[in-house]
This record gives C-alpha cells, structure tokens and sequence, in this order.
C-alpha cells in the first residue's frame, strides 16, 4: 500500500503578517488572514498539487485549551512550539476518514486521542467568504515529542481550495521534501510507517525515507542534512530540521532572499535558505521538474 500523501505543514511564527510578507517577497502567494474557534491564526500557501503551507500564530486574546488525557491540543501544541523555537513543527497526511484512522493509530500503539472536529470561516481569492470544516486524528511518539503528526479530512474542499491561490509568481508548485533529523533514523521506522499506513520505505546509512504522494518525508543523520541542505542541524532531540518547495528558477528566489538580508547557501543543485532566529527551519528551494 502507498503511503498517504502529504496535506500541508505548519509553520509556526511570533509574527504572521512579518513571516506571510517574507513569502511574498519571494514570490509565494499568501491567503488572508483566518481565525481558529480556540485563538490560534494562520494564513495559507496553497499548491496545485493541493498540498498547502499553514502559517500559524497565537491570536490576541486566544483562549488555548490545554492538553488533557485523550485529547491533544492543536493550540497548546503550536504555542509551545512557537515558544520553543518558531519554525516547522506539525506534518500533517490527508485522511478519508480520520474517526477510522484515530481507531487506527489507539490499535497500533501511536495515538489515543479522540478525533477532533472543528469548522471556520475562510476567503476566497475574490473576497467570498465560505465555510471550512475538517476532522483531525493525531498521532504521537514519545521520542518525537517536539514533532507533531495528524491526518486531516476535508469535509468542504470545494470551498477550501482556490485556483487562484494556486499560482505563484515564482511558479511554486507545491512541497517537495520534509526532513527531519535523528542520531538514529532508524529507531523511528515503526511509528512513520504506522502513521503514514505504510509498512514499505527505503532504508541506507543516510536514514529513511517514503513518498507521501509527490513530498519525499525522510528521518536523516545530522551530516546527511548537512549534506542535503548545506547547513548544520541541532543533533538532539529529533526535530523538523527542513523542507524542500518546487520553483520555477531557485536561484532567482535565492537572489530576491540575498537582498532581502535571509542567508543563503549553495547546496548542490538547489539552494537553501537558512534558518534564523525568528525561523529556525531551513527551506530549501528545488527546481520545478515537469
């Protein structure tokens, strides 16, 4: 069976409206600003590949419930992730039923919450404002605390995704890797085939890897990140160090993030842009292959 494919990452910030501008800058078209019923906001970078980018703060005034046995906060796990380090912190699969798939992850040992449905207004691209709702099943693995994991069902996706939206000044045309990086990438095989619904990846000395549709998701050394990246990775605990976006031309992005004052590094035939203190997740930028 192939793996799930992949529905979006979440990206946390201090700043939404600084971290969105940065994107357009770069030539990524960024959706306007929504609000979650618990506090957190996000705005979205939407793919043709329907994959997306959630960029998420803490909203003003935001009343976060806390975790409690079998339910997992969505808001209180952005938040500390935010606290903790601002970057990539959730991946997130597409699910068809995420109340079966929440039976699922209790059944194998990698999650025992209880699924979690929610709605909220969203935009159009022309301005219309539309209905957005979804169920959530989380996953969880004591040794990947810092990583968050779930599976998404869309119950509107016709009011959720906008052609518009879609297409990007620098042709971006979704999300071509998610890394995170272990001491041992193997000790996490168990709970990513389980949460992908995979029982197949491919193993090497680098890590492991699988296709989650068209986003290679890999768990690599902290020198085959160095390798892949071009930049150091902290080598513990296990973390989202980096993910890769498809564009047009990734050395035009590159020159636009140089004068922008972002690092930048060379990193074989792709670029990437280096992590900082408001962002701490590298993003490397690969070229669209048709």
């Amino acid at each position: 069976m192939s793996p799930r494919p992949l529905d979006h990452l979440v990206l946390g910030t201090t700043d939404l409206d600084q971290l969105a501008g940065e994107f357009e800058a770069l030539g990524w078209r960024v959706g306007a600003r929504n609000r979650h019923p618990w506090g957190t906001e996000n705005r979205l970078i939407q793919f043709a590949d329907e994959t997306f980018l959630e960029l998420i703060s803490v909203g003003e005034g935001a009343q976060v419930p806390p975790h409690q046995p079998g339910f997992f906060s969505f808001g209180a796990f952005v938040a500390e992730a935010i606290a903790r380090q601002p970057g990539l912190s959730m991946m997130v699969l597409k699910s068809e039923n995420a109340k079966a798939d929440a039976m699922r992850f209790a059944s194998e040992g990698v999650g025992s919450f209880a699924p979690f449905d929610f709605r909220r207004k969203g935009v159009k691209a022309d301005g219309t404002e539309v209905e957005v709702a979804f169920t959530l099943a989380f996953a969880h693995a004591r040794d990947l605390a810092e990583c968050g994991f779930f599976v998404c069902q869309q119950h509107f996706p016709e009011n959720f995704w906008s052609p518009a939206l879609q297409q990007h000044p620098n042709g971006a045309s979704g999300i071509s890797r998610v890394t995170l990086v272990a001491e041992n990438p193997s000790d996490h095989h168990i709970f990513l085939s389980a949460f992908a619904d995979c029982r197949e990846m491919r193993a090497s000395s680098s890590g492991i890897a699988l296709d989650c549709g068209r986003t290679r998701v890999e768990i690599v050394t902290p020198d085959t990140f160095r390798f892949l990246y071009g930049v150091e990775a902290r080598t513990s605990p296990p973390h989202f160090a980096g993910f890769g976006l498809r564009v047009t031309e990734p050395a035009a992005v590159a020159r636009q993030a140089v004068r922008m004052g972002l690092g930048m590094v060379a990193a074989g035939d792709a670029f990437t842009i280096e992590p900082r203190p408001g962002f701490a997740t590298a993003i490397r930028l690969e070229r669209l292959v048709a």
